[in-house]
């Protein structure tokens, strides 16, 4: 009871609820509702639960998503679900083997003398003036919803010729409702090869097509005269102009035409380069103030493929969906040995793709990456070397295998030697360390020996690598394993494996190249040697510092002369640099495009080439040229081992490592085999979205007992002090 005035009473109102009771009411509901909710951390909207929808993240925003202009790993691993070459990697062969795409069959050229006549396919390539690459398309693709290809009634472009206002109010493709479609023609294929030479466009690759297909120099120049007659705006129309490499025969059929012979131009076709793009999405794309807004090709693609953008925020999110347009392609029915066990053709004939979305959302920083990998709201992950302990343990036999933790999740490691090589270079044209004297010969066969990469894997790259034992990467052609493509002059074979010779082995070749002990014999002076690197932040110190542990096995004095990359560049173009690391990733599986890094004419001071150590050897050279354009096969793999043998005497890199790549995979995610040489991965991979939710439900189970305790713990330390008031309260008064 409360007093009002003196001798009225009335009855007291009922207590506000304490924080007592809200804490117990609010840990009480949690609990209620742990068991049948969505788990509380998901980051996802709750209508995404339960469809197949792909979760992956990315961490450098794609610049280029026009397929005459990309040219980046990340870049590729959307623009190779969307567009549609010609031909495709084989998803499980290795080494890697071309397959039909929307190509009918594999394009097979024929060969024209100089006259026109037709020659026999194994012609001497200097009798070779032209290869004719003809090219049939299959009838059954269509290109994606796009407001490029929407039509009125009357069958007019929808959105080609905007007035200003309707035109200012387009930020994006979605802002306009209507889309249209129409079925891939094999003019789509051309018009984008002459894109290539499109004066606006800078093409990644246009100076090493020029050199082959027939007429491109010469129609490039014409374009930039014609881009000049437009003031270099609008809509620059390719079909207007002839490219006599590169034309249409009829609707499904087009033709090709390279100089001389180029047997590897069909691993180009592969690639996006030589997708198609309509010529309706070059006139709708050229509108003025399109390209201000990001309203291009580079940001919102058009293609043929299992998958379209449909969403485009590059600085958060980036989203695949399934292509309506598809007509779906058979999943392999062969694949190599252990495939099969691993229940990677179990789907073979099934139509995919599987999946229906695919996510990505920008991921800045390593650590929300793996956690969120962690709870299953990503579906693979790389590794990065912070986590790798936690992820990776080394087997009896010196494998990586997943940890224990992680294969009580049901993740498993999957990992690929990549398709390229880090190397140490010489300069072949310094006078210390270069030349073909006997002397500098050794000098670089003991350097080979003394360098221990093995080391170097297991340090620096937590053993994600192997030692090269030549130029030639794991999974390309003409690459061989074990004793056969073993490198003598640096390995012997013991007991079934490669053992570096000892450093008395280089000591001694040290020796006879007239440095014991490391000083010149002649001079007593110490041998200094320069090591050329990119400038380095403090992380890669400790590898620096064991370069230099290596020279000193030898007794050898290593100077780092550290520099931008600019400079880098310039030192190596110029032949300035002595010794200096690089690397290489192939562009396409031939052994070719390993082999020609060591060619002469492909010097880099000489003739501004690809070969950076500027080695040059008349028999390497004369056997590359007879190589470089025969079919795989006994005879082509006898040359390369001749000029294998050649550049490991000569010794003009130190080998180096293959690196190999390893990535985490959730058990509910299947169809998942690792491609060096193939992006468009996704179409084969399939979920099991029931499993996922369960996981996801085990590992983010809301824990509530906390907000149980500190319910707890305050009615214990504030109930005294709220039953004292409540007696007080609640007391009666005296009358007065």
């Amino acid at each position: 009871m409360t007093q009002t005035r003196a001798g009225e009473y009335s009855r007291a109102p009922h207590p506000p609820r304490s924080l007592v009771a809200r804490l117990m009411t609010g840990a009480l509901l949690a609990c209620a509702l742990s068991g049948c909710s969505q788990p509380w951390n998901n980051p996802y909207p709750a209508a995404e639960t339960g469809q197949a929808i792909l979760y992956s993240a990315f961490v450098e925003r794609p610049k280029h998503l026009d397929p005459a202009q990309s040219y980046s790993e990340n870049e590729a691993t959307f623009n190779a679900q969307i567009y549609e070459p010609v031909v495709q990697y084989h998803y499980f062969k290795r080494p890697y083997q071309l397959i039909p795409l929307t190509a009918k069959e594999l394009p097979k050229p024929i060969y024209l003398d100089a006259y026109g006549g037709l020659l026999p396919d194994d012609a001497p390539d200097q009798l070779v003036a032209q290869s004719v690459y003809t090219i049939r398309i299959r009838d059954d693709r269509a290109y994606q919803p796009h407001p490029a290809l929407a039509r009125d009634g009357q069958g007019q472009l929808l959105y080609h010729q905007m007035g200003e206002p309707q035109r200012a109010a387009v930020t994006s493709i979605y802002d306009l409702p209507q889309t249209g479609s129409r079925p891939l023609r094999a003019e789509d294929y051309v018009y984008e090869i002459k894109r290539l030479a499109h004066p606006r466009l800078h093409s990644p690759i246009f100076g090493l097509m020029a050199e082959y297909i027939v007429g491109m120099d010469a129609y490039a120049k014409r374009l930039r005269v014609e881009d000049k007659k437009i003031g270099g705006q609008g809509f620059l129309d390719l079909r207007k102009f002839d490219l006599p490499g590169a034309e249409v025969i009829d609707t499904n059929t087009y033709r090709v035409r390279v100089k001389g012979k180029y047997p590897q131009f069909v691993y180009w076709l592969a690639m996006p380069f030589f997708a198609p793009v309509p010529w309706e999405a070059d006139s709708f794309y050229s509108q003025p103030g399109f390209a201000e807004r990001n309203v291009s090709l580079d940001w919102y693609p058009i293609g043929t493929g299992p998958y379209y953008l449909a969403e485009n925020n590059p600085n958060s999110r980036m989203v695949l969906r399934r292509n309506p347009h598809f007509p779906g392609e058979r999943y392999p029915a062969e694949g190599e040995s252990g495939d099969r066990d691993r229940g990677l053709l179990k789907d073979a004939g099934k139509t995919m793709p599987f999946i229906d979305t695919v996510v990505f959302s920008r991921e800045r920083e390593s650590i929300p990456y793996w956690n969120k990998f962690l709870q299953g709201w990503y579906d693979t992950s790389g590794i990065s070397s912070d986590n790798f302990d936690q992820a990776v343990q080394s087997a009896s036999g010196g494998d990586s295998v997943i940890s224990e933790d992680m294969a009580k999740k049901g993740i498993r490691l999957e990992t690929a030697l990549s398709a390229s090589i880090n190397y140490v270079g010489f300069n072949m044209l310094d006078p210390v360390v270069g030349g073909s004297s006997e002397r500098a010969r050794k000098l670089r066969q003991a350097l080979s020996i003394a360098i221990d990469f093995e080391e170097n894997i297991a340090i620096f790259a937590n053993g994600r690598g192997i030692p090269a034992m030549g130029p030639i990467a794991p999974g390309i052609w003409g690459y061989r394993d074990g004793e056969a493509g073993l490198n003598p002059l640096v390995y012997d074979w013991v007991e079934g494996k490669p053992r570096r010779k000892s450093i008395a082995e280089a000591r001694r070749l040290l020796a006879e190249a007239g440095y014991p002990d490391g000083r010149d014999a002649a001079t007593g002076q110490p041998l200094v040697l320069n090591f050329d690197a990119t400038s380095r932040g403090p992380d890669d110190k400790a590898e620096l510092d064991w370069m230099r542990k290596q020279f000193g096995k030898l007794n050898i004095q290593l100077v780092v002369r550290g520099t931008d990359y600019n400079r880098f560049q310039e030192k190596v173009r110029k032949g300035t640099a002595q010794i200096f690391e690089w690397g290489w990733n192939a562009d396409y599986p031939d052994p070719e495009n390993f082999l020609f890094l060591l060619y002469g004419p492909q010097s880099r001071v000489k003739s501004g080439g690809e070969n950076s150590a500027n080695y040059s050897n008349p028999e390497f050279d004369r056997l590359f040229e007879q190589m470089k354009n025969m079919p795989n096969g006994s005879a082509r793999q006898a040359i390369i081992d001749r000029m294998l043998e050649i550049v490991r005497q000569d010794a003009p890199w130190i080998w180096g490592l293959h690196p190999k790549r390893y990535s985490l995979v959730h058990g509910w995610l299947g169809n998942v085999k690792p491609n060096q040489m193939a992006r468009n991965g996704l179409k084969y991979q399939r979920l099991d979205v029931t499993a996922r939710e369960a996981a996801r439900a085990e590992w983010n189970a809301p824990v509530v007992w906390p907000l149980l305790a500190v319910a707890l713990l305050s009615l214990i330390v504030f109930a005294p002090a709220w039953l004292a008031w409540r007696r007080k309260e609640t007391a009666k008064g005296v009358a007065a």
